[in-house]
């Protein structure tokens, strides 16, 4: 069953009337075809219309779409030979945070993300895809792994946050994140980061230092989510619309201030629309810029990593 948010409600009312159409012409044996095709064309526009007008809280909402694809999804339709790697050697296996090598048409990759979800027993497992210390500690791990036998990381970002439980702190997850910040900057292999969905705070960019850093076109990637920024300004979540448009959090903003390398265009209709054409779109891409990295010399692209992050934010002087 599809899933509607409410601003797509002109879309869910055509698909009501499809099926509708569709189970129609199948009692009365009569050939509808014609107007399925009609209708399929209508649901098409309406899509391209309202989505070219999106509000940045809309799209954080389609962030967050229940149908939309997470990391595990991704690597599944991406790759093969996927060999999962669990624990951090320390404390415990995080489920929130996923990885392991897979064959990307030939060639060996580290793939590192965050994975919420599918259901409500598997969100609670998940943890709603906010990774703990041990977390970003086997996300570090996994990392120096590739490293060592010279293979690409690829990490793909989802999550609302780092866990911030007592439990967490209690496990040092400020210094787990710094520790990963301090250590992707040196890796001697290509890394790309993509935000192919929520890219909030610490918890993002525990996982976020690369040689290029990409979004989707309906991610968001800030420092705090809308609703715990409307908290702290406004002390309540009923301007949560307004904080989503102030953080200047979505793709193009962002590709404007030169935080991230590049945007990944959508399906029509969102990545939850078609996650087959998402996935091989993604997949082009990462492939053209592996091939991209590949050749430049391990100490030029630390060098260039390295100004990368240090040229990035502006500010002005009053």
């Amino acid at each position: 069953m599809m899933q509607f948010l409410d601003f797509e409600k002109p879309i869910a009312d055509l698909y009501e009337q499809l099926e509708k159409l569709r189970e129609n012409g199948e009692k009365s044996g009569v050939d509808v075809s014609a107007t399925v095709k009609e209708y399929e064309q209508k649901i098409l526009d309406t899509q391209q219309q309202i989505y070219k007008n999106l509000s940045s809280w809309q799209k954080v909402q389609l962030s967050r779409h229940p149908d939309r694809p997470y990391t595990l999804e991704y690597i599944e339709r991406m790759t093969t030979n996927f060999v999962e790697m669990h624990g951090d050697r320390n404390v415990k296996d995080d489920k929130a945070m996923v990885g392991g090598f897979a064959d990307l048409d030939g060639e060996t990759v580290m793939f590192i993300g965050q994975q919420k979800g599918v259901n409500t027993k598997m969100r609670q497992i998940r943890n709603f895809g906010m990774a703990n210390p041990e977390g970003y500690r086997k996300a570090l791990r996994l990392m120096k792994l590739a490293e060592r036998f010279n293979k690409p990381i690829i990490t793909l970002i989802d999550t609302p946050g780092a866990y911030p439980g007592l439990e967490a702190e209690e496990r040092g997850q400020g210094e787990a994140i710094a520790r990963n910040l301090f250590e992707m900057v040196k890796l001697r292999v290509p890394v790309i980061c993509v935000i192919i969905g929520e890219g909030a705070s610490g918890g993002a960019l525990g996982i976020g230092i690369g040689d290029r850093i990409f979004m989707l076109e309906n991610s968001w990637y800030t420092v705090i989510s809308p609703e715990n920024c409307s908290t702290i300004l406004w002390r309540s979540w009923n301007f949560k619309e307004k904080a989503a448009e102030e953080l200047k959090l979505t793709s193009g903003y962002m590709s404007q201030f030169g935080l991230v390398d590049g945007v990944i265009q959508e399906p029509v209709g969102g990545a939850h629309s078609n996650h087959e054409e998402m996935a091989a779109i993604l997949k082009a891409k990462l492939k053209q810029t592996l091939a991209e990295l590949k050749p430049i010399d391990p100490d030029a692209r630390i060098e260039q990593r390295i100004e990368k992050f240090s040229n990035m934010g502006f500010y002005e002087e009053r």
